[in-house]
């Protein structure tokens, strides 16, 4: 059995298992620091969520409150764009309308050719 021990310690494949041992030893943290860190880590994770969830639901609440304001607004334009609408119609003469870009002009109405 000394002899076995003696190949052991002589052994460069076991001297390196022993110091792969000793590395991972020292690497290894104390059990009361990592229990510690853990909890911290669960509590942050925790406190993220709740404060992520907590921001979701505001900015759902603050959509859901500008929802009939925008309604509101979209209902006004929407009323204009009718209002101008039914004074070209109801001009009855072509009058030409300008294009956003300027250069281009649109005439609309009833025409006759004269001949």
């Amino acid at each position: 059995m000394t002899e076995s021990s003696n190949n052991r310690s002589n052994n460069a494949a076991w001297q390196a298992a022993r110091q792969w041992q000793n590395r991972a030893r020292q690497a290894r943290p104390s059990s009361q620091a990592s229990g510690l860190k853990l909890a911290i880590t669960w509590l942050l994770f925790g406190v993220m969520m709740i404060v992520g969830t907590l921001l979701g639901l505001f900015f759902l609440l603050v959509g859901w409150l500008m929802l009939p304001l925008v309604r509101h607004r979209m209902k006004k334009r929407l009323e204009q764009m009718r209002a101008n609408q039914a004074q070209d119609v109801g001009s009855g003469h072509a009058q030409p309308r300008h294009s956003r870009q300027g250069s281009r002009h649109v005439l609309e109405g009833d025409y006759q050719v004269k001949q």
